[in-house]
């Protein structure tokens, strides 16, 4: 079980990271886009900030101390943070396409480990960011598609 809880406190760093990162792209965006881009960005950040006190009172549930610090979040994530710089929606939507993916791989295995070890809460609540992060993947390509 705590193998299993790692993992999910390694996700709980990863969606801190990226909620920031999406709040930063937020902030920054330019472009002709901007209303667009600006508008998606903040949605999606929305939707990650649900999804990091879900993941936090989860672990509770199961018995256990979620992470709680930035220190520890940049010290268990797989997330890079984004530059304090102006960006263009292209670049920004290639950036989080990669995130979406590692997000979807790190679900998809704690699902797996949860299956092994009979946590079907956990298992059933991964299956919820699975079909979220396949549609954002699909949506974002389809935007990025040249």
């Amino acid at each position: 079980m705590e193998d299993l809880v790692k993992n999910l406190n390694q996700f709980l760093s990863d969606l801190n990271v990226f909620y920031r990162k999406l709040q930063n792209y937020h902030w920054n965006i330019v472009g002709e886009d901007f209303f667009t881009g600006h508008s998606k960005l903040e949605e999606y950040y929305d939707k990650i900030n649900e999804q990091i006190d879900e993941i936090a009172e989860h672990i509770l549930m199961l018995g256990y101390e979620p992470l709680g610090t930035m220190k520890d979040y940049l010290a268990n994530t797989c997330i890079e943070e984004a530059k304090n710089e102006k960006v263009k929606s292209a670049y920004i939507f290639e950036n989080i396409v990669k995130d979406y993916e590692t997000l979807l791989n790190k679900v998809t295995n704690i699902k797996k480990k949860a299956d092994e070890k009979e946590v079907y809460s956990t298992s059933s609540l991964m299956d919820g960011y699975i079909s979220d992060y396949m549609k954002n993947i699909w949506m974002l390509k389809a935007t990025i598609a040249k």
